[in-house]
């Protein structure tokens, strides 16, 4: 991977020499921060070769093809740190475990937000204001309602996000003026408090929007916020209570279990933000062509609802589920090892030793099943765990348990449906949206729509060739045309009249 120079010929210098074997010509890439700008290779041209295609563009300069976003940098930050070789997570440099410890969810969100722990009274506000963005006006109501009583609750909570953007006109640059958040960036006092502003509502509204998506499938009246609660005991609170006053005796008896309310808000902290990942990515992506900010957080909640993100930690409970007991754990791994069974909740994109999220999951779940009772998964999930972690096999690739391998047993604990479990990873995760947009959107030099390039590798220029002269489907292969698809119902009774009409009028 590299030729060593002798030490003699070798001087430090902070840029990459790269040489054109096409051309003979070198160049000095620049690195900063160890990284070397892509846009750099536009420069770096030759002529086509025997084998380029005019499509290649090899006149207009190199491009970097990183499929999947493997190794690419697409945006300065300075939130979330997290090294995955030696298993560490920061938020703003702060530990992950010192903050899971000794912290608050409400208190983390506005460090990771405003990029520093905030004071007594800076704490007060904050959450003082997340707390009375929490009701939503009535006539979300009905908008929930008009979902089926199986919608899954990803897809009432993204739609809920785009919908709760129609009441808010001035946060939206498409009706106010692109600039209109990020003027900010210049210092303009009105635009930052408009950003705020709608920061406020997206964290204070996402827990009314989820328990909402909750009751609609319980069949039950929704409940407006209370007061005097933390943001977690009054999510769980909207949730379970059956009445819809906010009203709290004396007592307090109607507050949720504090172990309960607690663990939720640890692992509110743990899946506040992860740095670059999927849904993060996608809110970026939305966010920079200036749309208002809760359009952006529902593409970020359609990106988040996908298996590979967001459904993780379902999955790990379906396949505990499959695997029946702690006798069928040795059976399953070989099935595994032979790519027969897929392995849920072990390794991770990023981590390549363990995840430190899963050791302080791991204590919140002997909490949790002391309050709750022990499920039976749990044994399973033991031998799973055990018996991956002294098999070579999953050792050597790396495969340790992951946050996702606790946090489907805790939900279950707690008694949440599994389509639930994204809902709970998605009310934390705004946090981390927000602040990643807002962080864009005061970039000093602007914003610039994220426009990433292809390689084309279809056909070149082909003539239109006329219906009736074309022969047969031009290119032959799996997904090249229109499937077959079987009508059931109404549509098979229709296709059939139809047909039979057709006979009738030959008669």
């Amino acid at each position: 991977m590299g030729k060593q120079l002798p030490a003699s010929e070798l001087k430090r210098d902070e840029s990459l020499r790269v040489v054109d074997n096409r051309t003979g010509k070198e160049y000095t890439v620049p690195i900063t921060h160890n990284s070397i700008p892509a846009n750099f290779f536009k420069g770096i041209r030759a002529a086509p070769g025997p084998n380029d295609r005019p499509e290649d563009e090899t006149e207009r300069g190199l491009r970097v093809a990183d499929r999947g976003f493997l190794n690419t940098a697409v945006i300065e930050s300075r939130i979330t740190y997290i090294d995955g070789d030696n298993g560490i997570l920061r938020y703003r440099g702060y530990p992950i475990e010192q903050l899971a410890e000794r912290s608050n969810f409400l208190e983390v969100s506005y460090l990771l937000i405003y990029g520093a722990l905030p004071s007594p009274s800076q704490l007060s506000h904050f959450t003082s204001e997340v707390l009375l963005h929490g009701p939503i006006h009535s006539d979300a109501e009905g908008f929930f309602r008009s979902f089926r009583y199986d919608a899954h609750p990803m897809s009432m909570l993204t739609s809920a996000f785009a919908y709760l953007g129609s009441y808010y006109g001035e946060a939206n640059p498409s009706l106010q003026g692109q600039d209109l958040f990020t003027k900010a960036a210049k210092g303009d006092p009105a635009a930052l408090q408009n950003m705020d502003r709608q920061i406020f509502r997206l964290i204070g509204k996402a827990t009314t929007l989820a328990a909402m998506a909750y009751r609609i499938r319980q069949g039950r009246d929704f409940v407006v916020p209370p007061t005097g609660m933390s943001y977690t005991e009054s999510f769980l609170y909207q949730l379970d209570h059956l009445s819809p006053t906010d009203h709290l005796s004396e007592s307090h008896s109607n507050k949720p279990h504090p172990v309960l309310a607690k663990a939720l808000d640890i692992l509110f902290i743990l899946h506040a933000d992860h740095e670059m990942n999927a849904s993060s990515t996608t809110v970026l992506q939305t966010g920079s062509s200036l749309p208002d900010p809760f359009s952006a957080v529902a593409a970020g909640c359609a990106s988040l609802y996908g298996p590979l993100h967001g459904g993780a930690n379902e999955a790990v409970i379906r396949m505990l589920l499959s695997i029946g007991s702690p006798k069928n754990v040795p059976a399953f791994l070989e099935a595994v090892k032979k790519r027969q069974k897929v392995l849920s909740g072990f390794g991770h994109r990023v981590y390549k030793t363990s995840d430190p999220r899963s050791f302080i999951i791991r204590k919140v779940a002997d909490e949790v099943f002391a309050v709750t009772g022990r499920d039976p998964l749990l044994d399973t999930a033991m031998a799973l765990h055990d018996a991956a972690l002294k098999d070579d096999y999953f050792v050597s690739r790396k495969l340790a348990p992951n946050v996702d391998f606790w946090s489907g047993l805790i939900y279950r604990a707690m008694g949440f449906p599994m389509d639930f479990f994204p809902v709970l990873f998605v009310v934390p995760r705004v946090v981390g949206w927000v602040a990643h947009w807002r962080q864009m959107m005061l970039s000093p030099s602007g914003v610039k729509i994220w426009r990433p390039r292809q390689l084309y590798l279809g056909p070149s220029t082909r003539d239109y060739v006329p219906l009736e002269e074309r022969t047969g489907a031009f290119q032959v292969g799996v997904g090249m045309e229109p499937s077959v698809i079987e009508h059931s119902g109404m549509t098979k009774r229709r296709k059939l009249a139809e047909a039979a009409g057709k006979v009738r009028s030959k008669l």
